[in-house]
């Protein structure tokens, strides 16, 4: 179905009959000039929003509306989590083209609505207006914490331990995979265009063109790329198991450039360990397979949107041994700067080579 034959305010409508809120601090959600939202006098309110942009940020020559809303939703939200809170409503800003149509709309919603779904997040508004280019998408999460319980970048100390949540490199992997098979396929277009001059014949020969990507054995890496996992599962993990965090950062830009702006922001240095890096079977597999330094995509892949947080060094005991969680190195005084020690010991001062748009 085309937008125009529903409008912009049929399709508000159509998006609006999907979303039933969840939370009491919801008090007016979609249907207004502006969500209302109540809070309780002993919480803090946090605040923060994503500008995603098509060409820039997603190809939807592989990226599908559905895992689009989901991605995108799922990243703001992370945002949250990355600051120690609770993430509790979402509003959703979409700029589209005369190309999409009304299910384009539904599916992204439909990813939208999955990915809140997951953390209990309300969507309480936003805009919808047309684009003379390319989709552009903007979100903003709005999400509370208890009064100081909020961690910043800036509270790491010396002798603190740098962890991780989960695995890295694995996103950056499943976009090597997604660009490679999409030029496999412009190249069977071009190949059909360059044989068949007849513009009949180029049609049905595309028309009947089967594409079968090779994904076998790299599930994981794709779904790391199209569907990342915002982690507030380890918030949860580290109140339950009594630790506060002193700094902390979701890992959108890589590793590395993460781990800079904590030592910037909290004027530290760093150690971390190179053998100490979590990285997935199939991560180094493809890393292999490209022949790319499986090291570098760790550290610089980004999209991860895991945790990168630090703790005092009391609480080894708890965290060491914590399931999802893997300890990489310490802080240490400003002076001695920020440290890469490889697997043979040697000492590379830690560089960010990741995204800087």
């Amino acid at each position: 179905m085309n937008i125009s034959e529903i409008g912009e305010f049929g399709l508000i409508e159509r998006i609006s009959a999907t979303i039933k809120p969840v939370n009491l601090s919801t008090y007016l959600g979609i249907g207004d000039d502006a969500a209302v939202i109540t809070y309780k006098c002993d919480e803090e309110t946090l605040v923060t929003t994503e500008m995603f942009m098509e060409g820039v940020h997603f190809d939807l020559t592989y990226v599908d509306m559905l895992h689009l809303g989901y991605k995108t939703a799922m990243a703001t939200i992370s945002d949250i989590f990355a600051m120690n809170a609770e993430p509790s409503q979402l509003l959703v800003a979409i700029a589209l083209s005369r190309r999409f149509e009304v299910e384009d709309i539904d599916r992204f919603y439909e990813g939208v609505r999955k990915a809140c779904g997951k953390w209990g997040v309300d969507v309480v508004g936003g805009d919808m207006t047309s684009s003379m280019t390319g989709l552009a998408v903007t979100m903003t999460c709005v999400g509370h914490a208890e009064q100081g319980h909020v961690v910043k970048r800036s509270g790491a100390k010396d002798t603190d331990l740098i962890c991780v949540s989960g695995d890295l490199g694995a996103a950056y992997m499943g976009v090597q995979l997604l660009e490679r098979e999409k030029t496999v396929y412009y190249q069977q277009i071009r190949d059909i265009q360059q044989k068949y001059h007849d513009k009949e014949q180029q049609r049905k020969q595309l028309e009947a063109l089967q594409f079968n990507p090779e994904f076998a054995g790299k599930e994981y890496l794709i779904e790391r790329q199209l569907q990342p996992e915002a982690r507030g599962d380890i918030n949860r993990k580290l109140r339950e198991a009594g630790i506060m965090p002193t700094a902390m950062i979701d890992i959108s830009d890589g590793l590395a450039s993460e781990l800079l702006h904590i030592c910037k922001s909290s004027h530290c240095g760093c150690r971390i360990f190179e053998k100490s890096i979590p990285i997935d079977y199939q991560t180094a597999v493809a890393a292999e397979e490209f022949n790319m330094n499986l090291t570098t995509c760790a550290l610089n892949g980004g999209d991860d949107y895991e945790l990168l947080f630090t703790v005092p060094i009391g609480d080894l005991a708890k965290v060491e041994n914590m399931e999802g969680i893997k300890l990489i190195g310490h802080i240490t005084k400003q002076e001695l700067g920020s440290i890469l020690v490889t697997r043979d010991g040697n000492e590379f001062p830690l560089k960010a080579q990741g995204w800087k748009n």
